[in-house]
């Protein structure tokens, strides 16, 4: 649904907003519309470290400008402070501060990116995870500080260094238009796995994708976000096996064959499924994106048994099902990654929503656990927990109560189902093989939870 208050602000009534102190919410930089003057503006990199150099020559080797210092007037498109060596939360004033001096030379939509070692209290020294810690909570309060559209993010290394694949993936994601509505949030590296794209590569679409050459299931495929995640992956070069309710059908074969891809009408809580999805395959799976969902909301005081039971069904005993199905068979391809949707409800609860916030809860739990199993394989397992979100339902809102939704995030608007769609392309891309067992927030750092 078109945010009419959006549009307004950015044209006949921005001075009144300015004047007033209202909402300013800009157009983000998505895939696919970010300005040519914008990708032409330097990175500035900081730190003292042999990493930050590292990573500059990383930047530099994929056609960007880097700057180590800030230069007087510069605009950039984008801030990264390098803190993998703080030992101690007084050894970070340097260069936090540095990032300070240099937040009024970003132009809108511009990018903070840290990146440090992840917060281990068993394993780090007091002063270590203090400082580890301390970058958690000020790459967040300066992700609320940003303005203009821009985003503040960071990566964490838990037990490998800048040189690996996942970090470059994930530096590419967080610096383009893929990461518009994410802000706030942490994508952990963990391991060495996967393939070191390029630059060019993870921008790349068709024959020339990310996802070249690999077949992508997606449940609930016939609309809104889950159609939106289909043609996201066939842009990457997937082909997409859309899955859907058989009242769905016809929504469903007009979104597959809009992509090329196939559809599978099936109704995903019955005991087969997960064979007839392996059998519209014709192979083991690449990709697997759970976004099948449904909400029955009702305060638990009124909740009856079918309104739970089919909420738990759909949302999660399906996806426990069929991944335990697709496994025992061997029908997970080597390197296989799943991918399921969660939700903001699932971290932070809702009113009216039990069934439902356990339900995505669950899919937290489930992709946690079942990390050290897809590792085995040489694949992944994560999580995507979108927020307010332009939906049909969201549209169903009221109007007061869909504007204050929007507003409650620090980007000030609702994301788009394509920005949910971004986070799993890239997640379930090869060069996130080392991102595992994690859950990525699409949110615009919505204030509801951490």
């Amino acid at each position: 649904m078109k945010d009419t208050y959006l549009s307004l602000v950015n044209g006949p009534l921005k001075q009144v907003a300015k004047t007033l102190g209202l909402p300013q919410p800009v157009e983000l930089n998505r895939f696919g519309s970010t300005p040519e003057d914008y990708l032409n503006k330097p990175v500035l990199v900081l730190g003292t470290g042999a990493g930050a150099q590292g990573l500059a020559d990383l930047l530099l080797e994929n056609g960007l400008e880097v700057r180590r210092n800030a230069q007087t007037g510069e605009k950039l498109r984008a801030i990264i402070a390098v803190l993998d060596e703080a030992q101690s939360p007084t050894e970070l004033s340097p260069i936090v501060l540095e990032v300070g001096a240099a937040l009024r030379s970003l132009v809108a939509c511009g990018r903070v990116v840290t990146i440090s070692a992840a917060p281990d209290a068993g394993s780090q020294s007091p002063d270590q995870a203090a400082a580890t810690r301390g970058i958690t909570g000020f790459t967040r309060s300066l992700a609320h500080e940003m303005r203009a559209g821009g985003t503040a993010n960071g990566i964490l290394l838990d037990g490998v260094d800048l040189t690996a694949p996942s970090v470059a993936s994930a530096l590419w994601f967080l610096l383009s238009g893929k990461s518009a509505y994410v802000s706030g949030q942490f994508l952990t590296v963990s391991s060495d796995a996967g393939e070191r794209l390029s630059l060019d590569a993870f921008m790349s679409t068709g024959g020339d994708g990310p996802l070249a050459g690999r077949s992508a299931v997606v449940t609930g495929a016939a609309r809104g976000i889950g159609a939106a995640i289909a043609r996201n992956l066939a842009r990457d070069g997937a082909h997409v096996i859309g899955v859907d309710m058989p009242q769905a059908g016809q929504a469903l074969a007009s979104v597959m064959n809009e992509i090329g891809g196939k559809s599978v009408q099936l109704d995903i809580t019955a005991a087969d499924s997960a064979e007839k999805i392996a059998e519209a395959v014709g192979a083991p799976v690449d990709i697997l994106v759970h976004n099948a969902g449904i909400t029955r909301d009702k305060m638990l005081a009124n909740m009856d048994a079918a309104r739970w039971d089919s909420v738990i069904a759909v949302n999660i005993a399906a996806q426990t099902t069929i991944n335990a199905h697709l496994a025992e068979a061997g029908l997970f391809a080597d390197g296989a990654q799943v991918v399921s949707l969660a939700s903001t409800s699932g971290i932070a609860g809702n009113r009216g929503q039990t069934n439902y916030a356990t339900s995505k809860a669950g899919v937290i739990g489930l992709t946690a656990a079942s990390a050290e199993s897809f590792s085995t394989r040489g694949g992944s397992i994560n999580a995507v927990a979108p927020g307010f979100i332009e939906t049909d339902m969201t549209a169903k809102m009221p109007a007061l109560t869909r504007q204050v939704a929007r507003r409650l995030s620090s980007l000030q608007q609702g994301g788009h189902p394509v920005d949910v769609a971004e986070a799993i392309g890239f997640l379930a891309s090869s060069g996130a093989r080392g991102i595992n067992g994690e859950t990525l927030r699409v949110c615009g750092q919505n204030m509801v939870g951490a």
